[in-house]
């Protein structure tokens, strides 16, 4: 069951008018398009989606209903400005009437992005948070092919201002796609690295959703369901990539956890994460995976109840344990978890001492002007937050 918290509810909810989720979903993509009266989309994707002809899982359908797409496969793994607009050129040469983000996350929030610069113009920086990104110039239709971001569902993008090295949160309607095709037939092929890291992005995303300021018992209804069935299947969907009935519990629990963290917010470890994504280029999933276990131990005083409550529900802490024992178990869960799953911290990534110690107090100011440290059931400060970089770094806990 949910912790309740005191205080009447204040919840503002929005989420895709459609969800079509099943295995083999993606050859509906025509029939999604005819229900909004959608004809003329630009897929946004990425190369690998393109060399591996898994993109033709997305374009067979359509040109089987007579519908005639072309494709922007020029994004990036962590999306960037340049790259935002250079889509937005491509959308203006014809009369596109969508968008279709197909592939993870990358290509599902650039489409995002290229909607809401094309709407306004400017720069990307224009729309970060606390700005309200809350038009787009077409509607967005997403369609992942890993089990991790929940992008499909969420009102948020995440792009990288390549003159500043700043993450930027983009956080509005005009980021929220009309519709999402959850298709878990297209994640049988990922490679057992980025199944690790996308999972333990999505088990991130409802654990901090759960815990967050902006809790509301719609987001913990979605964050709870969405921890058990991560924490049930991410070592299953690891070992036995081929395996069905993980790989879909896998993917909606993304989705879930999608729902529950636009709802609510994500906290503390999505804050620190981003800036060692812009810095060292270190993938989103893997970045939030490195902090995880760390930042969790520092926040459970904040929330313990919640944080006991998650553990249970994730499988790291049986019914009967103590909320003490219970979150204790959260934070040994975790740490065993990323071993198991053979997460690297930042010196396995290739990232020198010198260079992470140089950047851990921008990356803190960094972390701190994005906002989402404040949802946190304990907020750092700056000093705070560079002594936890460091004990990442170290593998050493930190009493702080």
């Amino acid at each position: 069951m949910s912790v309740a918290r005191a205080g009447s509810i204040n919840a503002n909810i929005a989420a895709p008018r459609m969800l079509l989720v099943a295995g083999g979903a993606v050859k509906q993509i025509a029939d999604v398009l005819a229900k909004f009266g959608l004809s003329r989309p630009l897929i946004v994707s990425d190369p690998m989606m393109v060399k591996l002809g898994l993109i033709d899982r997305c374009l067979a359908p359509l040109a089987a209903a007579g519908l005639k797409a072309d494709v922007f496969s020029d994004t990036i793994p962590e999306p960037d400005d340049r790259v935002i607009e250079a889509g937005v050129e491509v959308f203006r040469k014809a009369p596109y009437d969508c968008l279709i983000g197909f592939g993870g996350g990358s290509p599902i929030d650039t489409a995002k992005a290229i909607s809401v610069l094309a709407s306004g113009g400017g720069k990307m920086r224009d729309y970060k948070v606390p700005v309200a990104a809350d038009k787009g110039a077409v509607p967005i239709i997403a369609i992942p092919t890993t089990a991790g971001t929940g992008s499909e569902c969420t009102r948020f993008t995440v792009i990288t201002d390549h003159e500043r090295d700043e993450k930027m949160l983009i956080n509005g309607i005009g980021c929220l796609p009309l519709a999402a095709i959850v298709d878990y037939e297209l994640t049988l092929s990922v490679p057992p690295r980025t199944t690790a890291d996308t999972g333990i992005d999505s088990f991130t995303h409802a654990l901090e959703a759960y815990v967050s300021k902006r809790a509301n018992p719609f987001s913990d209804a979605l964050a709870l369901a969405a921890m058990e069935l991560i924490g049930k299947n991410i070592r299953t969907a690891y070992s036995e990539p081929g395996n069905h009935a993980a790989r879909e519990a896998m993917m909606i629990g993304a989705t879930q956890a999608g729902l529950a963290f636009s709802n609510s917010s994500v906290a503390l470890v999505h804050g620190m994460s981003r800036p060692i994504g812009a810095h060292f280029h270190v993938p989103h999933g893997l970045s939030n995976a490195m902090l995880l276990p760390a930042l969790t131990r520092y926040s459970v005083s904040g929330a313990e109840a919640r944080y006991a409550e998650a553990a249970r529900r994730g499988g790291f802490a049986a019914a009967s344990d103590s909320d003490g024992a219970a979150a204790a178990k959260l934070v040994a869960g975790l740490e065993k978890l990323n071993a198991d799953l053979s997460v690297p911290n930042p010196a396995g990534f290739g990232i020198s001492e010198a260079d992470w110690n140089g950047k851990m107090t921008l990356m803190a100011e960094q972390a701190l002007a994005s906002g989402s440290p404040n949802n946190n059931p304990r907020v750092p400060n700056v000093e705070e937050m560079v002594a936890l970089y460091r004990a990442v770094w170290t593998g050493a806990p930190v009493n702080l």
